[in-house]
């Protein structure tokens, strides 16, 4: 077997482990954090499940960080408090991103891990199985129950050579982006093999990992070898450690080959991750602001690079460079050993440990300005301003390009900087608190703004609207429910969010949907691609949204409409906007769907079949109008 069906078959629950058949695993492991995490402890609780039953759930404050009003804060106690009664780890604000102390403190290689955001899977750079999903399954694997996803075909992608100097990892998976597109990795597991693997480091195999999301991919899994035992050690945790690897003669569905030592650093041109260009051909390009950091880059060893290309050096006039260790033990580590210093004197703007400008809070760029970033998405208006162009690059390229003003090739900026080597991490868990012994004595505090969430009906006999928005390609969730500064805040008040639901594409979209009394959006290819963000899929059922007519879906997109009973449609037909959509005998053609894959739309008048492929269970929480209406019932 190759390393993914490994790791399913050791965690498989029900379903055969072949390609597209619906399978169930069981989850060791559960990550939130404050912006999706909110939402699934509230699902959480009105599941009526005591205690969590995983081996470990961890709660992370590391996204809504800017406390300008009260809403933030009031999460935040929220948070604490429900994981101190329901057996929850918390790390408190400051910690650090989810990805990195998750990598750092919790990672098990050969553990499954499910968590309430996209890039989850940077754990697959240790050799864990994990996945991104939506809240509400989330919320279901830490009360024991499996999740279910269709078994992926497994693309192996065979590593040779190793990385030149001023070469990085960042630059290896903008490769695969720009040979596969953001659609490339849906249902697909991308596991990467071959002999160049042991040339990089965890942090550099965490990078290839978390990007693998803006594939679309399930997960993407590295073996745990020689060079994931000394990372284990350094850290103070060999006894998680385990070796993991394929079988010699593993197969594999499909297969591309990387050559790292032919790789130039690359860019993600505006505004897509798989828009990929050589640095060298977009040199000179002036830059008005570079920020390193995020859950893709922003390790220690990232930042030891970043430090010595900066060091006795001053960042550009006109530039403002923004700089956030991924976590306190980074943070503190740079703080020990004087590259800090070396940032702060060079002109570096030094961020909290948090996702930051990643998510948009914070650090928006000036008007037509263009940011140098070595996050993971560059999605229109995702950094706060519209008219910005946002470049995703390496934290090599970001530091050369920060002193000169302009793009800068590293590998022709006249400097080398390698990877740190580190026999021992600083280490200190004061700031992730355990739960309460009996959580039967702590009370949960709720503030004004956390509103309760919405939740279907059972799928009636006739489903009838109008096609409320006629959209385009690749629409992000950033399109469906905007992601920034102003509106994270109010992540546990669906109502208020919903009056920003699809404005970036229409701004009228809330005052149609509500005259209309409810409907359905057509679209074009993987609708819904980028976070994990089930609000994407609340927000439109506050407003009465039935359905979703697409060519194609990302992968927990779709999974979230299914969890909260909207039918999720593909059809290459253009639908336009304003069509008046009927489906007869709803319950009955969903219920033959599981077999015939497809259900009958009239179409102002005209019959028209779209698909609709769902397995049994799906069907069934179609049928009951969401997995919370399903999950009660099963329990009663």
């Amino acid at each position: 077997m190759n390393l993914t069906e490994k790791l399913i078959a050791a965690h498989l629950v029900s379903g055969e482990m072949i390609a597209g058949e619906q399978i169930a695993i069981r989850i060791d492991q559960t990550l939130t954090q404050d912006s999706t995490g909110t939402m699934a402890y509230l699902q959480f609780e009105a599941l009526g499940i005591p205690r969590v039953r995983t081996k470990r759930s961890v709660a992370y404050i590391d996204h809504n960080m800017l406390q300008e009003s009260f809403e933030n804060a009031d999460d935040h106690r929220y948070l604490r408090t429900v994981a101190a009664k329901y057996g929850v780890w918390l790390s408190r604000p400051g910690n650090g991103i989810c990805h990195q102390v998750n990598l750092e403190r919790f990672s098990v290689p050969g553990e499954t891990l499910l968590g309430s955001d996209s890039h989850t899977p940077t754990a697959g750079g240790v050799g864990m199985f994990a996945i991104g999903a939506g809240g509400l399954d989330v919320a279901v694997a830490m009360g024991g129950g499996e999740y279910y996803l269709r078994m992926p075909r497994v693309c192996k992608v065979n590593l040779v050579g190793s990385l030149r100097p001023m070469v990085s990892a960042k630059d290896a998976i903008l490769e695969v982006l720009r040979r596969l597109t953001v659609k490339g990795g849906v249902g697909k597991v991308m596991e990467y093999t071959g002999p160049g693997v042991s040339t990089l480091t965890v942090p550099e195999r965490a990078t290839i990992a978390n990007m693998g999301a803006e594939l679309g991919a399930t997960t993407s899994v590295f073996p745990s070898d020689e060079v994931t035992e000394r990372f284990f050690r350094a850290q103070g945790r060999l006894s998680d450690f385990k070796f993991l690897a394929p079988d010699p003669d593993a197969k594999y569905d499909e297969e591309i080959e990387i050559d790292l030592s032919l790789l130039s650093p690359l860019a993600a041109k505006p505004h897509s991750p798989d828009n990929v260009e050589t640095v060298s051909a977009l040199a000179g390009l002036k830059v008005d602001q570079v920020a390193i950091g995020s859950c893709t880059n922003s390790s220690f060893a990232d930042m030891m690079k970043v430090a010595a290309i900066l060091e006795g050096k001053t960042v550009r006039e006109g530039v403002s460079l923004v700089i956030a260790p991924g976590s306190r033990q980074v943070l503190a580590m740079l703080a020990k050993n004087g590259a800090l210093a070396t940032m702060i004197a060079a002109g570096a703007r030094i961020l909290e440990s948090a996702c930051g400008p990643c998510i948009g809070m914070g650090q928006a760029p000036a008007t037509d300005a263009v940011s140098l970033r070595t996050f993971n998405r560059n999605f229109p208006g995702r950094s706060g301003t519209k008219s910005a162009s946002v470049y995703l690059v390496s934290p090599e390229t970001a530091a050369v390009s920060a002193l000169a003003g302009y793009l800068v090739d590293p590998t022709a900026s006249g400097v080398a900087v390698e990877n740190v080597s580190v026999e021992r991490f600083l280490i200190n868990d004061n700031m992730i608190v355990p739960p309460a012994p009996d959580g039967g004595e702590v009370e949960v505090v709720r503030g004004p703004n956390i509103k309760p969430f919405p939740t279907n009906s059972a799928l009636p006999d006739t489903v009838s609207g109008i096609v409320l928005a006629r959209l385009g390609d690749n629409i992000t969730t950033d399109h469906i429910m905007p992601s920034n500064a102003k509106l994270l805040p109010f992540r546990s008040n669906i109502p208020y969010l919903s009056e920003f639901c699809l404005t970036p594409s229409d701004p009228e979209f809330p005052a149609k949907a509500k005259r209309a009394g409810g409907g359905f959006i057509a679209a074009g290819a993987n609708y819904g691609q980028g976070s994990s963000r089930e609000h994407a899929a609340l927000a439109p059922l506050y407003l009465g949204v039935k359905g979703v007519i697409a060519k194609s879906f990302a992968r927990i997109h779709a999974a979230n409409l299914i969890n909260n009973g909207i039918l999720p449609m593909t059809s290459d037909e253009e639908i336009p906007e304003g069509a008046a959509i009927l489906i007869r005998d709803a319950r009955a053609q969903v219920s033959r769907a599981v077999e015939t894959g497809e259900i009958a739309l009239d179409v102002d008048g005209r019959a028209v079949r779209v698909s609709l492929q769902i397995s049994e269970r799906q069907r069934d929480l179609l049928l009951a109008g969401g997995l919370i209406n399903f999950t009660r019932g099963a329990a009663q």
